[in-house]
Formats: C-alpha cells, structure tokens, sequence
C-alpha cells in the first residue's frame, strides 16, 4: 500500500521513493521486453509478478536484498514486503523462479491483462469493478480500514466516523478507501485523491488535511516514520466505516481465463490461515526500512 517528514526515518523514506518513482517507467519497459508469462528462463519457469514496490509494509523498494528481499527487473534495487513474502512462497511451492515487475498503481491491471505479468500481488481490494476486468484469487489478506490523524489536532479523540465531520481528508487515488470511506464522512471536505499512498500520508504531514483513511498496515508502518501520527479504529464499533467483503478482502489478481495459474496459487493459499497471513504481515512491518 514509505513517508517523507522531519524526521530521520521519514527523510530515508523519502529517498526510496524517490527512487521507486524514477524507476516505475523503466520497470515498465524491463515487462515489455521480457519473457511472455510461464515461459521458460534459466531452466525453469517463471512467475511474473507486478507490485509497486513504494506500499510499505505490502511492498516496498531496498537497495540490498537484506531479509531475503528479491531482485527487481530491469533495475539494480530489490523488493521486500508481505507481498514479495507472499510471492516467494507462492512461487517456491510451486517451483517457479520469481520476477518482480516494479509498476505504478494504474499500470498494475492492464499489465496483467495485456499479459506482460503473470499476476498482481499489491494489496488489491477484491471489489466488483475490479472482477470485470480481471480475475481474483482467494483473500490472500484481509484488511481493517483505519484513519490516521495528527496527535493534538482537532480529531485525535474521534471515536466514530460520525466525530469526524467537517474535516478536511483525502487518500489514495482509486482505493475504497478514498471512493468508498471518505464519502461516509459528514460534511467531509474531500481533497482530490494522491497518486499514491506515501503522496496522502505526506499531505496529511505537512496540515494539507486533517486526516486519511487506509488500511491498519499501512498506518501502523506509517507511525514509524511519522511519530506524531495517531491511529484510530472505529472497527467492530458502531460508529465505524461501512465497507462490504469486497472492500476489505485483499486478492491476487489474474489474467480473465488463466484458471490453471488461479487454481494453482489458490492451492497455496489453501494451505494458510488468517492468523498465518497476520504473522506475516507483522514480520513485515518490523523489517519495513524505517523501522531499522
């Protein structure tokens, strides 16, 4: 789903980006000029699989392959995160050697259409707009939606979506978050959305908002980087956001009709629990680069 701000980790953060930003293009060309997906390379098979490598703590941009992280295509810099994790896993079960293809957000579906990669894996809401254009595996996550405010401003104390009125908020561009959540807030002055999760949580540093809603994930790896930042979850209470399965599980999108790879990770995730994917996701965050 990776910050800039005042702080150390924040500044380190915000040269990774840096770096992921300039690099998205190339990785799209590096796709073009691969290997068609499954084809064979080095011996073996190939599992081409896109994220955005800038979506801490799903996936994120290293210069080292510390902690097992995984070489980037077309580039010198390596990607780590629960997705890579996840990846690595689907790819060693079933005996495929692993390519990840560094592409922006709106890059992500019509590269697996195009079949240019194999698959997303990047922290996809399985909804129903989603399912016309491509196919989803089963939840290889579930997620919690969450709001991140500054500690002594005006919504520190909100205990529902309904304490939240009239504040200024925003979030990722084409997320349920910023389609589906924001909308729930009364008298909300919605900003236009940010091109990408690290863009609204820097909005929200520097007073351009007074909150954003994304996932818990990201909001626990962003209070690394921003400190001053505070978590509220109105989850399980009834003041919380209303969001429907779709919107909170999170799937590993296909190219429409390639059941036998969509059946094949499926077998995987068989395998794993939901507490399985929460260890995961916790190991994660605590090798995610600002939490060094």
């Amino acid at each position: 789903m990776k910050k800039t701000g005042k702080s150390l980790a924040a500044a380190c953060l915000a040269v990774v980006l840096a770096v992921s930003a300039l690099t998205a293009c190339g990785s799209r060309n590096a796709a073009e000029s691969t290997p068609a997906a499954g084809a064979e390379a080095n011996g073996g098979k190939v599992l081409k699989v896109a994220m955005e490598c800038s979506y801490a703590p799903y996936n994120w941009t290293q210069p080292t392959d510390a902690n097992g992280a995984v070489a980037i295509s077309g580039g010198s810099d390596f990607a780590y995160g629960y997705d890579v994790m996840m990846a690595k896993k689907i790819a060693d079960t079933l005996g495929y050697k692993l390519e990840i293809v560094k592409l922006d957000w709106d890059s992500l579906v019509p590269a697996v259409q195009s079949g240019k990669v194999d698959c997303v894996i990047a922290g996809q809401s399985i909804t129903a707009e989603r399912l016309q254009s491509v196919d989803f595996t089963e939840p290889y996550y579930y997620a919690t939606i969450v709001t991140l405010v500054k500690t002594g401003g005006k919504y520190e104390n909100a205990a529902s979506v309904a304490d939240l009125a009239g504040a200024t908020a925003t979030s990722q561009l084409n997320t349920i978050w910023y389609d589906n959540c924001l909308p729930q807030i009364p008298d909300g002055n919605i900003q236009p959305a940010q091109e990408s999760a690290p863009a609204m949580l820097v909005a929200l540093n520097s007073g351009r908002c007074d909150l954003v809603v994304t996932d818990k994930p990201t909001g626990q790896a962003a209070l690394i980087a921003y400190p001053d930042f505070k978590l509220l979850d109105f989850t399980g209470t009834d003041g919380e956001f209303q969001v429907s399965d779709e919107d909170i599980n999170i799937g590993i999108s296909l190219k429409k009709g390639n059941t036998e790879l969509k059946d094949a990770i499926n077998s995987v995730l068989a395998t794993m629990t939901k507490d399985d994917y929460n260890k995961m996701m916790e190991e994660a965050i605590s090798v995610q680069p600002l939490s060094e």
